[in-house]
């Protein structure tokens, strides 16, 4: 498990790091909340709007839950595919990595 400790905060940086098209700000809100779904610490989701929110809490719990007519009304309402990929990918990284903590915890026999 050493060998690969850094992996899991060099995906997170490259995921929520400045080249995104989407804003960074936006994909770092997206993660908090994610990670917060997750059992991390509680997020502020004011710089989420309204119409990503059910959106990224879907993605963070139920993934598989994402229909193609969730996403056919995220490209109407104005993202793009590509907006929509960074989205969904930061909501996955908070949730994911909030497990990966929790669980690497338990093994420890320490509670998050």
């Amino acid at each position: 498990m050493e060998r690969h400790a850094g992996l899991p905060q060099r995906l997170k940086e490259s995921i929520l790091g400045p080249q995104g098209k989407t804003d960074a700000a936006l994909r770092r809100a997206i993660e908090a909340r994610a990670e917060e779904l997750a059992g991390g610490p509680p997020a502020d989701v004011a710089a989420i709007p309204d119409n990503l929110r059910e959106t990224v809490d879907t993605v963070s719990r139920h993934a598989y839950r994402i229909t193609d007519e969730d996403v056919q009304a995220l490209l109407r309402a104005g993202y793009s595919e590509n907006d929509l990929f960074e989205i969904f990918a930061a909501a996955s990284v908070g949730a994911g990595m909030e497990r990966l903590e929790r669980g690497l915890a338990a093994l420890k026999g320490e509670r998050r």
